[in-house]
């Protein structure tokens, strides 16, 4: 039930049925005092424990400002790049939400506790007040009435009547008292149904402004969260082929010689231990020794550290630089420490004699200096480019696309290796024969061809065409990149250039039928990568060029018709080969959310393509501002260029999750592209219908 009404005319009755009333809404507002007190307490323990997460959640965003992602290598790819960006572009978000936190925070004193608090003190406290004076009036009343009616109707009349008179004054006060106090407590619990909730409504609208800033935060992060996905996996595809190699070129070195000579960019290095004579004999220091071949130049670094009391007066120095004249091993019996070497230099007199780690150790020291010791040459890299090797993977790729090409895993899932070498053998034996469809199975005829084409290595015409390959897949320019990789192909030789052209046109009609093989240009990057440009040096840092000739794989398979079909520009600058440094200012062009102060905003506009009526709708500086502050690098290079509409090409597929966008599969083509006013969103026709694409999606023709 409700509180009862106070009616004005019961408070000239003054009925104990009327005070039971008045104190059922006296109880009442205590009661809403008391719960106003404890609210507002609350409050202050939210806005506190805001103000907590708000400083938490700052630290937090100010570590992932400052920490630097350092990657493997002297140049990251686009995907590297963009990963080590995230970081900053996460920072950026969550400071972005903060702002509105902290907005939320500050008008929260003004919004809820003030209002609720003033409305405590000014109204129910006046509502106490009341009371108060009505307690006292109705205390002065009765006993001045007790006093009128114990009047002696034996006095006087005159006196009598003023004695009237004068109660009924007392009397009036005393109406006047209750009727004040009634019309107040009414008043109070009417005010409260606006004034206790509106401060209430005030607040909420606040903290779901905040979290529909979240919202709109959230929508703009999702083309960025979906690139940012893709280039995650690329690295993650590219680790996990990596990390197959390095673990193989570790167990590979752990299985060898502990004394083989390591690759580097010297012919030799590695410790000696130098014969240093001393008044009362001789003692064996210990230097780290490079040796160049070409120039004859051999260098040794004392890497010992002695106390001062042990260095005999000798002062360290740095490297020693000596040019080599002979060398000559020493004869077991002539001294009386083993795997001992003499060398004579144009720089000392005499003979040197160098003491190496073991006797393989000396040996390659010896092969190396051109001394006495035989010298044991590489074995020469087997390579059969001829007739048999072509109609070898003519027929692979003949059996492959009849039988096996929408096989899962095709060329990812490899085959027995015995029964791979046994395929080998019997195609490119001593008396080689054809390749029978009924005795091989289809993983050992891909894991054949694989097989041949690693070792033949297509991509390596020369040192300098193979370098040349990956300093062009280094560039953040993808038209370049395309061009670039056009013209080295020419610079092959005829034979490799023809072998690559039949692999190529192979592996695109193999990703045409991925949605059944799973084996997108990517992922065929990723396989035949290492597998067209294995480096002749097996080291880490040739490991970590493996994702650079995944990049130059995926561009001759997507770009196969152009490349192998047309001339090459001539007028294409080709950078050095030794040109490769780390892009550091490369990360200042990685995709990104935005790269500026968002414009405050309540709710977002409605998403409009950039016709003619879109642009109407913001003023001039908005839509500058979002021109110039949300374009990605490739949107920004071509924002004058797209203006007029031009034509592109997707990249990836993509399935649109809205009626206003587009969706397209790999190598879909675009007409009439030109911005629009959503940030990281193209405006494009494709099959006869114009919507919305990701503008990290495409690449312009």
């Amino acid at each position: 039930m409700g509180l009862p009404t106070l009616e004005f005319s019961d408070s000239f009755l003054d009925s104990p049925e009327f005070r039971e009333r008045l104190q059922c809404h006296e109880i009442e507002l205590e009661r809403t005092n008391r719960f106003i007190k404890d609210l507002i307490k609350d409050g202050n323990m939210l806005i506190s424990a805001l103000k907590s997460l708000s400083l938490a959640v700052q630290r937090f965003s100010q570590s992932l400002q400052e920490f630097q992602f350092e990657c493997i290598g002297d140049t990251e790819t686009d995907d590297e790049i963009n990963i080590a960006q995230s970081l900053k572009e996460f920072s950026q978000l969550l400071s972005t939400m903060e702002e509105e936190r902290r907005r939320l925070i500050q008008n929260a004193d003004d919004v809820l506790i003030s209002p609720l608090e003033r409305f405590r003190k000014e109204q129910i406290g006046a509502v106490k007040e009341g009371k108060k004076q009505f307690d006292k009036e109705t205390e002065k009343y009765y006993s001045v009435l007790e006093k009128h009616l114990s009047l002696s109707s034996r006095k006087k009349e005159s006196h009598l009547q003023e004695a009237d008179s004068q109660m009924g004054k007392d009397r009036q006060v005393f109406y006047d008292a209750s009727l004040q106090y009634v019309f107040k407590i009414q008043e109070v619990q009417e005010r409260k149904k606006f004034e206790f909730v509106e401060p209430l409504l005030a607040f909420l609208q606040g903290l779901f402004t905040f979290y529909h800033e979240g919202y709109e935060l959230a929508n703009e992060f999702q083309p960025y969260k979906q690139q940012l996905q893709f280039n995650l996996q690329n690295t993650r595809n590219n680790f996990e082929s990596t990390r197959a190699e390095v673990e193989r070129l570790m167990k590979r070195i752990r299985s060898s010689e502990a004394d083989m000579k390591a690759p580097g960019c010297f012919t030799m290095e590695g410790f000696l231990y130098l014969q240093e004579k001393r008044a009362l004999g001789s003692v064996w220091t210990r230097y780290y020794c490079t040796y160049e071949k070409g120039s004859k130049l051999f260098t040794m670094s004392n890497t010992e550290t002695r106390p001062a009391s042990r260095q005999n007066g000798v002062v360290s120095q740095g490297a020693e630089m000596l040019h080599l004249r002979s060398c000559v091993r020493r004869k077991r019996e002539s001294i009386d420490k083993r795997f001992c070497f003499d060398i004579e230099v144009v720089e000392r007199h005499g003979v040197t004699t160098l003491q190496a780690l073991s006797e393989s150790n000396r040996r390659l020291w010896l092969e190396a200096m051109d001394g006495k010791e035989p010298v044991w040459p590489l074995c020469p890299f087997i390579t059969f480019l001829n007739e048999t090797g072509f109609t070898f993977v003519k027929r692979c790729i003949e059996l492959v696309e009849m039988r096996g090409i929408d096989m899962l895993g095709l060329y990812r899932t490899g085959g027995v290796n015995s029964k791979v070498q046994r395929l080998m053998t019997t195609v490119f034996g001593k008396e080689p024969c054809d390749l029978d469809p009924d005795l091989w199975d289809n993983k050992t005829i891909t894991s054949g061809l694989k097989n041949y084409i690693r070792r033949i290595r297509c991509l390596s015409g020369s040192v300098f065409v193979e370098a040349w390959f990956l300093c062009v897949s280094e560039s953040d320019d993808q038209g370049y990149r395309i061009r670039a990789v056009h013209a080295l192909v020419y610079k092959l030789p005829e034979k490799n250039r023809e072998m690559l052209d039949l692999l190529t046109d192979h592996l695109l009609k193999v990703s045409t039928h991925s949605v059944q093989n799973l084996m997108t240009v990517s992922n065929l990057g990723m396989i035949f990568g290492p597998t067209l440009m294995r480096s002749q040096e097996e080291t880490v840092a040739a490991m970590m060029n493996i994702k650079f000739q995944n990049i130059v794989v995926e561009i001759m398979i997507e770009n196969r018709d152009k490349i192998f079909g047309e001339v090459p520009d001539p007028s294409v600058l080709l950078p050095p080969a030794s040109s490769s440094s780390r892009g550091n200012s490369r990360r200042s062009r990685a995709i990104c959310m935005s790269s500026g102060k968002r414009r405050p905003r309540l709710y977002p506009p409605a998403l409009c393509l950039a016709d003619n009526d879109s642009t109407s709708h913001w003023p001039a500086a908005t839509v500058t501002h979002t021109a110039n502050q949300h374009q990605t690098p490739q949107q920004f290079r071509g924002f004058f260029l797209l203006r007029h509409g031009v034509d592109a090409k997707a990249l990836y597929s993509c399935e649109a999750e809205h009626s206003h966008e587009l969706s397209f599969p790999q190598g879909a083509h675009f007409s009439n592209v030109c911005p629009s006013v959503e940030p990281g969103w193209l405006q494009a026709t494709y099959n006869s219908r114009t919507g919305l694409i990701p503008d990290n999606y495409i690449t312009y023709t």
